[in-house]
């Protein structure tokens, strides 16, 4: 079975692997046995968001958990609102929106609570406080049991920790995205609010496809070039033996301020084959060495 972090300062204890359930798609048959498949593996975290294939990705999530609803852990999230003509979407983090959005969420979702409710993004411009009142107002009627964010903004990150109650914040985070760790995952883990990570494998380049997953564009601090040289000698270094997707997903709950890492699936063999990889052995300190040593710390430049 998968071992279980606790989330923050919540009493939600989350599998160190959770579902991120953006790319489940919307056949429903397919994306019902990708959901039992998480299950079968031990799963009880899942993520979605109404931001989701307009709101559809909610239901089928919904549906596919009613029978377990009691022994999952469901996280959604908030504050993208699509226009009318589904041409796009703007950004709206205000109090009278979330209260909506929230009813419509629980509805699709087909359940009377949302474990776990997200801000989907936020910048330093946002009336923050507002936001913060209509969590806090959504927990206190029930309509949530906690609230967290998803932003990699450290000064956006800051202010929720100084004025809310967040349990979690969700942020990408990989060997070749490791931007978190000199700010956000020390700050957070001293205020025991929990990580909850994503793009672990880094679009697929942190897998045992790496160097076709390699494009002329490069990965974050990376161009081209240093992939095609950093990735072979990761792989030579830290994976004679075991797969790659072990190394990454192993990286990132060697943090303890980790409580779970979320891989999206489009299979139910990814999400076997990301199960195996969470159940395998840690890294061991001088593997984690190792890679800082190879790979780039990386710091947030832009998003401030």
């Amino acid at each position: 079975m998968l071992k279980k972090r606790k989330l923050g300062s919540s009493e939600l204890s989350v599998t160190e692997l959770g579902l991120g359930c953006m790319s489940i798609g919307t056949e429903e048959k397919k994306a019902r046995e990708i959901i039992e498949t998480a299950l079968e593996e031990g799963i009880n975290y899942f993520d979605t968001a109404d931001l989701y294939d307009f709101g559809e990705n909610e239901k089928i999530v919904g549906a596919a958990l009613k029978d377990v609803r009691e022994k999952v852990i469901i996280a959604t999230k908030v504050g993208n609102r699509w226009q009318p003509d589904k041409s796009g979407w703007s950004w709206d983090p205000s109090k009278l929106y979330i209260k909506e959005a929230v009813k419509q969420s629980i509805k699709r979702l087909g359940t009377d609570y949302i474990d776990l409710y997200q801000l989907h993004g936020g910048t330093i411009e946002d009336r923050i406080d507002e936001t913060i009142e209509a969590f806090e107002e959504l927990k206190s009627e029930g309509y949530i049991h906690y609230y967290g964010i998803s932003s990699i903004r450290p000064n956006v990150i800051r202010e929720y920790v100084k004025k809310s109650h967040i349990v979690s914040v969700m942020m990408q985070y990989s060997i070749l995205d490791r931007r978190p760790e000199e700010e956000a995952l020390p700050y957070l883990h001293e205020h025991g609010i929990s990580v909850v990570t994503r793009g672990p494998l880094a679009k697929g380049l942190l897998s045992d496809k790496m160097l076709e997953k390699v494009s002329p564009k490069g990965y974050q601090d990376y161009s081209q070039e240093e992939l095609l040289e950093v990735l072979p000698i990761l792989k030579d270094r830290l994976a004679p033996r075991r797969s790659f997707t072990e190394i990454a997903l192993q990286y990132n709950l060697a943090h303890s301020g980790v409580a779970t890492v979320i891989t999206g699936a489009s299979s139910p063999e990814q999400v076997r084959n990301n199960a195996r990889a969470v159940r395998s052995q840690p890294l061991t300190k001088e593997e984690v060495t190792l890679i800082k040593e190879i790979s780039k710390a990386g710091i947030y430049r832009e998003h401030r």
